[in-house]
């Protein structure tokens, strides 16, 4: 991994070109990053990372409305062909043709500049900042997830199922649409802690408990069944758990990408009319993660607990962060944030120089 030199990208009629100023580091960044695929995406040579992005319009195509250079906008990474079944009928993150930032063949949003439609660019308000644009992003899946596959609504009681980035965003989101009470399950305390630390959630250290006494242990702290639960890891136990423990007609939202299972009882999903809905990505959610950002109904900052700027080597230590899952102080990585700010950069880079006794030039 490293920088390199790209040529200055050309817009299209309906593009902008953007300052990238923010761009966050997801798992999948990582893994490309490890392995150089994830399941059927393949890298087949060097590709730009990143998709959790936020920049300054600096140039509008002619044919573009409603953004003018100076804007600050959040991208939403993924973009339709426009014209197959899904896209037709308003599912377009299911387009099987839809090109994704960092997904093979389409290269991501870590660069100085990207070429990207103005449809999927979003006007920031002055008082949401660039990281808090960036993470649009990862909180559309918890928003997506929540409004429209669990339907959370003022007063829902509602679990989720790991205390991961996303888990912790859910909670969040839940929180934010006026959910009731949310549970949290996860088998890491310090996970459980830190969320309970940003969102007023209940929690449960599942560990060594089998799905039936997970499920037995939510009703007893929800008094009675849920209106629904979301998963987040993708474990089969917690999915087993999820169904168990929501309401006859309630949906169980699966979020986490786990393998294949075997024991997930359909049956007794089917006998009570338990929906499962299945989650890919999002669609339609901008408008409203930039709502709740700007209202203060969610609070992302918390979540960013490491931040770098754009050069090679602090680059390289945000991956390693993300990787090892904290920094070499020790601190838990929850979201590693890149700064593409020249004179952040210089101002780290003499930072750095100073530290080690070296000279700069």
């Amino acid at each position: 991994m490293g920088l390199d030199a790209y040529p200055m990208p050309e817009a299209n009629d309906d593009d902008c070109i953007i300052e990238m100023k923010a761009v966050g580091i997801c798992g999948s960044d990582v893994h490309y990053w490890q392995h150089g695929k994830i399941g059927n995406f393949v890298c087949k040579g060097p590709m730009v990372i990143g998709h959790e992005s936020s920049g300054v319009v600096v140039q509008c195509g002619k044919c573009v409305k409603g953004l003018v250079p100076g804007d600050r906008v959040a991208l939403e990474p993924g973009v339709p062909c426009g014209t197959c079944e899904q896209c037709q009928s308003g599912k377009y993150n299911l387009c099987p043709d839809i090109r994704f930032f960092a997904t093979p063949p389409i290269h991501g949003s870590l660069q100085r500049y990207v070429a990207h439609p103005a449809k999927f660019c979003f006007k920031l308000p002055d008082h949401v900042s660039m990281e808090e644009g960036a993470m649009c992003e990862p909180l559309s899946v918890g928003v997506y997830a929540c409004e429209q596959k669990a339907k959370v609504k003022q007063g829902s009681k509602l679990a989720v199922f790991g205390a991961g980035p996303i888990g912790t965003i859910c909670c969040m989101v839940a929180h934010g649409m006026g959910a009731g009470k949310v549970i949290l399950c996860d088998v890491v305390d310090a996970r459980l802690e830190f969320c309970k630390s940003c969102v007023p959630i209940e929690t449960i250290n599942t560990m060594g408990m089998s799905s039936q006494q997970v499920a037995d242990k939510i009703k007893e702290m929800a008094g009675g069944p849920l209106d629904g639960s979301i998963d987040c890891c993708g474990v089969e136990s917690a999915i087993q758990a999820s169904i168990y423990a929501t309401k006859n007609g309630g949906v169980v939202t699966l979020v986490g990408m786990g393998r294949d299972l075997a024991t997930v009882p359909l049956l007794d999903a089917s006998c009570r009319e338990v929906e499962l809905q299945g989650v890919f990505r999002y669609r339609n959610t901008y408008p409203k993660c930039i709502e709740l950002l700007a209202s203060k109904k969610v609070d992302v900052a918390p979540l960013i607990t490491h931040k770098y700027v754009f050069n090679n080597d602090s680059i390289m230590d945000a991956f390693k962060c993300c990787k090892d899952g904290k920094s070499p102080d020790g601190r838990s990585s929850i979201k590693c944030m890149i700064s593409i700010d020249d004179a952040e950069a210089e101002r780290a880079q003499v930072r750095t120089a100073c530290a080690q006794n070296k000279k700069l030039f």
